[in-house]
């Protein structure tokens, strides 16, 4: 379900209040640990965390005129959805989470390639949300993206 929000305030401010929490906390999570240079937008109908073209000006290959995209937060039909690349193109950084993640949570992960779906909010693990935006600086999401991801 894609958003025309133009803000994240806007994007938040039309979920229903259970949804609207977690996303209030989650997006609280990520800016209080969001490593400098990364910048909140919005892209893809979803809140965004990504690498601005004033950092990056090739931009993202799929459509070098966007921003070079690093996260995403979204209220989908039966989950919230937390999209992190990192864990998509960084092996290591992947196995870290999932093991963190079972000594966390009491329900099991359910995760795709870079989307961890929470269908139960009241079980999202903050904490390691706020450890795992820490874990990648945008030099390093650059050097990984052009490395692992870039065509």
């Amino acid at each position: 379900m894609q958003s025309t929000a133009k803000t994240p305030d806007e994007y938040i401010n039309t979920l229903p209040d259970d949804r609207k929490k977690a996303l209030q906390q989650l997006r609280k999570t990520i800016l209080d640990n969001l490593p400098i240079g990364f910048k909140e937008s919005m892209g893809y109908g979803m809140m965004g965390y990504c690498v601005p073209h004033s950092i990056y000006p090739s931009g993202y290959h799929c459509n070098p005129k966007d921003p070079l995209p690093f996260m995403g937060l979204a209220s989908q039909k039966n989950f919230v959805a937390f999209y992190h690349m990192g864990i998509y193109a960084d092996k290591n950084l992947h196995d870290w989470f999932v093991a963190e993640y079972g000594k966390r949570c009491k329900y099991k992960l359910d995760m795709g390639k870079s989307c961890v779906r929470f269908k139960k909010i009241e079980d999202i693990p903050y904490d390691l949300i706020g450890e795992l935006v820490q874990k990648i600086s945008v030099a390093d999401w650059i050097q990984t993206y052009e490395s692992v991801l870039k065509k």
